[in-house]
């Protein structure tokens, strides 16, 4: 049962990187609007990444609108100063966060968009879905997963390698993830990586600010309607942060290719020999948490919603922020959101400026 209704110019549903950066620049206009966050407490998906975890861009290169992150004595952020830098943010520019509120819904009316979590409800004229991929792991299909007996687990849920000691792991994916999860864990056991293809190093001295130029070019092109295929890409090449160094040199940092199925006591290869292992991790990314927009009918096979730039097509009161290049280049990172939530504050504003009194 719904207690009350409430009514904003703008719901943003989320309370990560993506939601305080449309918060920041909606607060500039004259729109009421409140952040809804699932979390108990500031910091969004950071707050799930696993103990370890550093950035593989400085401070300065890892920073929100109006205000740079402080810098660190090393270098590379780590998950806690992130959250920590999150929290700060939102009290320095006294956003209106409400948490924890997990949305259920959001459904059409003639009225307005209306917004439902738990027994509260809100009526907006604007909602921005800014609720990134953390809730929606994806591990990919193999045959015999289902009979594999040891343990299995997405980066979404690891913490630590304490777990693991004296285990055999293999770790699946070839991201920054992957890499990072593979030093820490064969640190403490017999750990095996796995990669779709052979994965790209950057240079030693090249950290994410290269990435992020990348992602910069592909934006602009974009915006002068020139083709992006030709541009390199980036996101999937692997920094060498400190840890993975330190893997390189142990030797520890090679991985093979795909297999062909699990067994009930590890996996087959590709060329018929097997390997036993005691757990699997799953560094194999994520997918647009989108399940709150079920009601709407726009959520197409993918997984995603047609947009263009960062508002939705078929549902013109809703805007995308922060889920990756189809979203924005660079979007589902820290400084590479600035951009798109920039934009999309001044369209909403500017979609809600005849209904001003």
């Amino acid at each position: 049962m719904i207690h009350s209704m409430t009514a904003r110019d703008v719901i943003i549903i989320g309370g990560g990187q993506a939601a305080l950066s449309v918060g920041y620049f909606l607060r500039r206009t004259k729109r009421s609007f409140l952040i809804l966050d699932s979390e108990d407490g500031p910091g969004g998906a950071w707050r799930h990444a696993w103990e370890s975890l550093r950035l593989f861009s400085p401070a300065t290169w890892s920073s929100l609108a109006g205000w740079l992150m402080p810098t660190t004595a090393q270098g590379f952020p780590s998950r806690d100063e992130v959250i920590d830098y999150l929290s700060r943010y939102e009290e320095r520019y006294a956003l209106p966060v409400r948490r924890p509120a997990l949305v259920d819904s959001v459904e059409g009316s003639s009225d307005g968009l209306i917004v439902r979590s738990g027994d509260s409800a809100w009526q907006a004229q604007a909602v921005v879905s800014a609720t990134g991929n953390w809730r929606h792991p994806h591990i990919p299909t193999y045959p015999g997963r289902v009979t594999f007996t040891g343990l299995q687990l997405h980066s979404a849920d690891y913490v630590s390698a304490t777990p693991f000691a004296g285990r055999r792991v293999l770790i699946v994916g070839g991201g920054n993830s992957g890499a990072q999860i593979l030093a820490e864990v064969s640190q403490v056991a017999e750990a095996s990586w796995v990669t779709e293809k052979p994965p790209n190093f950057l240079p030693d001295d090249v950290d994410g600010r290269l990435l992020f130029e990348r992602a910069t070019e592909r934006w602009r092109a974009q915006q002068e309607g020139l083709p992006v295929e030709h541009l390199p890409g980036g996101f999937g090449d692997i920094v060498m942060v400190p840890p993975v160094v330190d893997a390189r040199a142990r030797g520890v940092l090679q991985s093979r290719g795909p297999f062909a199925r699990f067994t009930p006591t590890g996996v087959q290869w590709a060329d018929g020999s097997g390997a036993s292992f005691d757990a699997v991790i799953w560094c194999t990314g994520f997918r647009p948490a989108l399940a709150h927009l079920a009601p709407l009918g726009i959520v197409d096979d993918t997984g995603r919603v047609d947009v263009e730039g960062t508002r939705s097509t078929a549902e013109p009161r809703l805007w995308l922020v922060g889920y990756g290049d189809w979203t924005g280049m660079a979007s589902a990172t820290l400084i590479g959101v600035m951009r798109t939530a920039r934009s999309t504050a001044q369209e909403i504003d500017a979609f809600l400026a005849p209904t001003m009194t």
